[in-house]
Parts: structure tokens; sequence; C-alpha cells
């Protein structure tokens, strides 16, 4: 009955079972995985998801995350984050929620690792651009273009394109943010208005994802690690940059008692200092709380297996209602004094037209890129013209795609920013 199943472990458990962390009975268990699409023989050292983790960190999409920008342009400054920091970020938050509740490490690892390999260059401004050009042709998805890369854009193998992850790790990869369609076959709300992308319905086609259901607790997890580093860092970012003060953030009455207990605790802090003191204070008392929370909604549920956790009418790893609202109010802050800010804005339409520019060469010109994506292009209907086209720029780096711009046109944007540009001096790492 509810309430008597195994609950999470607690943290700091380090419980074996047949020589592994221990495992709950709702977690992922990589020797019940339901296999790849294209069978391979298993590994005699890993299981399959420490093979995902693997090929997904030594996939050439991974390594270009650390060209790749979040809010801030390649040269700004080394002290920001890229995609990849980002994502090494967001791997270690996953892990300890991971051993905190008994899931499977390797699995919310290799979905952290994977989360964000389909973002294009400059951020989400890429994304936004790349977008708005696709419009007639499906339209530009990072979620979709992710999964594009580790079944179809990959090719390392002899034996198949993309990275022929494990069923449990490209659900994951899809349904991280919660099921893509009703009960009925309807998009769900956040689909609605434009549909699933073409990419996860042709896949789902071959190989079923589910995508009425939740994913596992692992792709849960991670989801959930992802907003805890974007928020911890882009405010630790946005500080660093001069975009706001310390003294700002009292309108967010979450961070307003964290800065009040680090000045009780420890007066007369440098600012660097309580910089740093505030975001670890802040990926503290997020993990803790999902911790804690999902204690409780497992102990309610009492699921036997991880079925159960799919099954289920709600995430099962989650923010309290309190530390939900913290989050959202967090991400307000964020947009209207970071994302939105006239400098960030500055830099982005800068960058809009980098990726317009690129766009159009290529989809009239697409001898213009390499030949082994102009390959095969003469004659080719337009919609698949542009999704190559798409699929090229969406793999650039910050600094590829401005060399090829370069390259391509007489004049190229300059999307440095200085003092004047936003009105602030530069921030000293």
């Amino acid at each position: 009955m509810a309430g008597t199943c195994r609950n999470a472990a607690q943290p700091g458990d380090d419980v074996r079972q047949n020589g592994e962390r221990w495992r709950a009975p709702y977690a992922t268990n990589p020797t019940a995985t339901r296999g790849r699409l294209i069978a391979e023989a298993s590994s005699p050292t890993r299981s399959d998801f420490q093979r995902d983790r693997d090929r997904i960190i030594h996939s050439s999409a991974f390594r270009r995350l650390k060209h790749k920008t979040q809010v801030f342009v390649h040269h700004e400054g080394d002290h920001y984050r890229t995609r990849l920091t980002h994502t090494l970020e967001v791997s270690q938050i996953a892990r300890a929620l991971a051993r905190a509740l008994g899931l499977d490490e390797d699995l919310a690892e290799a979905l952290a690792l994977s989360h964000d390999l389909g973002h294009t260059c400059f951020g989400h401004t890429g994304e936004d651009a790349l977008d708005a050009l696709m419009q007639a042709h499906g339209g530009f998805d990072h979620n979709a273009q992710a999964l594009r890369i580790v079944t179809r854009l990959e090719r390392r193998y002899a034996g198949f394109d993309g990275l022929n992850l494990a069923w449990e790790t490209l659900e994951g990869l899809v349904k991280h943010n919660g099921p893509l369609l009703e009960a009925d076959g309807t998009p769900t709300p956040r689909w609605a208005a434009r549909g699933i992308p073409v990419a996860i319905l042709e896949y789902n086609a071959l190989n079923d994802l589910e995508l009425a259901r939740f994913a596992g607790p692992e792709a849960q997890a991670a989801a959930l690690a992802d907003d805890i580093a974007y928020d911890s860092h882009d405010l630790d970012d946005g500080l660093r940059a001069g975009l706001f003060d310390l003294a700002d953030l009292d309108a967010v009455p979450f961070l307003a008692d964290i800065l009040a207990e680090i000045d009780e605790l420890h007066p007369n802090l440098d600012p660097s200092r309580k910089i740093h003191e505030l975001a670890r204070r802040v990926i503290t008392r997020f993990v803790e709380d999902v911790i804690a929370e999902s204690g409780r909604r497992i102990a309610a549920l009492a699921p036997d297996n991880v079925a159960a956790v799919r099954s289920a009418s709600a995430p099962v790893i989650a923010f309290s209602p309190a530390i939900a609202a913290a989050d959202r109010a967090i991400k307000t802050f964020l947009f209207a004094r970071m994302y939105r800010h006239p400098g960030v804005l500055a830099v982005r339409a800068r960058a809009d037209i980098i990726v317009a520019d690129l766009f159009a060469r290529f989809t009239t010109e697409p001898a213009a890129m390499p030949e082994e994506w102009s390959a095969g292009l003469a004659g080719a209907e337009e919609d698949r013209v542009a999704r190559r086209v798409a699929d090229y720029i969406a793999g650039m780096t910050d600094t590829y795609a401005v060399l090829a711009h370069k390259r391509l046109f007489a004049s190229t944007p300059d999307l440095h920013w200085s003092p004047e540009s936003r009105g602030l001096p530069l921030a000293e790492p």
C-alpha cells in the first residue's frame, strides 16, 4: 500500500547490492533495457547506459559545445558559461539527485550530457533565428535537433548513423520536459500551437517512444538539474557581467533571504565571494528540495517499477510548490534584467543577421557548404535543402559561424560588446 515501498535513498547512503550502488525498484534498470534500434552485442565491462554516456562524450556534437554560448558571445570573457560548462554543471547535479533518490546515475548523467546537443550557435538567439527561417519547412527545435544528431547526423560508427543509443536514453532525451501527446493523441498544450516536431514524429514511427507518457525518473531528475544549473549560473554570470547587482536581487524574496543569511554569517564579505556563496546556496536549496519533495511523491505513489513512474499523472521527481515558485521568480527576474537587457538584445540582433545571411546563401547556393553537406542537393526539393542547411548551421560554433560569414560576405556584424553599448563597465573575472 501507499507509503510502504522502499523509499528513496537518503543523501550520503552508500548501500551496495551485487557490487553496485543500491538502485530503487522504481529506477530504470540497465539490465532490463528495451534495447537499441540496431541490435549490438552487449559490453562485458559497461552497462548500456554507461556506453550511451561514453558515446555522447566522444561525439563531435559534444565537443562543439565548448564554443557554443549560453547568453554571452564567445569572446566576451572566458569566465562566462558556455554550453559545455553548463552541461557539465547539469551533469553533476543530475548525478547528485540520482544518487540520493536511488536512480541509475549513469542514465541520469547520459541525459544531462546530451540535453543541449541540439542547440545552435549564439545561444537561444540562433535557435530563434533558425526557427523563424524554417517556418515554411517544419520549424526548428533544439530538442528535436538533439534527436536528429544522436539518431542520424553523427557519423562515427561503421554499422549505423547516429549513436544508436538505448531506448531509455532516447525516451529521456525527447520527453525530459514531460509528455508530448495527450492520451487521445493530440499534442499537449506545450506543443498545441506549433505541433510536434517532424523529426520526433519520424523517429517515433520507427521506434515508439511512448510520447503520451512521462519519461523515466532519471530524465525527470536531469530536467530539474538543468533548471537548477540555469538559475544559479545565470545569476552568477549576470552579476559578473554587470547586468545587475546584488542589491537588485532583493526583488526576489528567495534570493533576498539567502543574501541576508550570507551577510549574517559572513559580514563584510567581498562581492566576488558573496556571488559564489549565493550561487552555491541556491544550488543546495534546490537540490535538497527536490530530494525531499520527490521522496514524498514516491512514498505517496509507491511505484514498484519504472513503468509506474511513466504512467503517473504528474512528475515523480519535482520541486515543492514553494521552490517551484522561487524558480519562476528567478527566471522572471533574469528574463527582464539579463535576457532582455539592451546590450544582450543588441548583440542578439547582430547575431540574427549572421544566421539569416548564412541560411539565405546556403539555401540558394548549397555548393557554398562543404561537400559532405552539399552532396546530393542538386535539384533537391526545397524542404530537403532547407533542412540540410539548418543541420549545418545548427552544428556551427559561434566562432565558426562568424568565420563562415566573413568568408562569404563583404562585412560581418561585430558581436563584441563595449561598455558604451550597454551603459555598464566591463566586469573582471
